[in-house]
């Protein structure tokens, strides 16, 4: 567990890259919000929060299992991360931002999510 990063992680660095490319500037990690959401762009009042399948249980992706070894362990574990997300969700749309959740696995279809990015950055 201790090789598990919460920063720099390959689908956020290539989400980063992608919306630095577009042309936008941005904060990441801002400890001053909710959650330190992991891209924020505080002109637009707009954050890209970059979660992991797994870790964060994306609703139907086959990679938001629990395991089955130490169930006992990992359910109420993974439950309390989903929770989280959502609390943190709220507190920061109540403050006025607009939130875009981008998987682990969309990271994979860079031209789809750059079109998503796109307009949510944009619209």
């Amino acid at each position: 567990m201790r090789r598990i990063r919460s920063r720099d992680t390959s689908p956020e660095v290539a989400v980063r890259r992608m919306v630095h490319a577009m042309g936008f500037r941005f904060r990441l990690h801002a400890a001053s919000l909710p959650g330190k959401p992991d891209i924020v762009l505080p002109r637009l009042k707009r954050i890209i929060d970059v979660r992991g399948c797994f870790w964060h249980q994306h609703p139907g992706c086959i990679d938001a299992h629990i395991p089955k070894s130490r169930e006992d362990y990992w359910r109420p574990k993974l439950e309390r991360n989903c929770r989280r997300d959502a609390v943190n969700a709220r507190k920061l749309r109540r403050l006025g931002w607009r939130i875009c959740v981008v998987w682990e696995c969309q990271a994979e279809a860079p031209e789809k999510l750059k079109t998503r990015l796109y307009r949510f950055l944009n619209g």
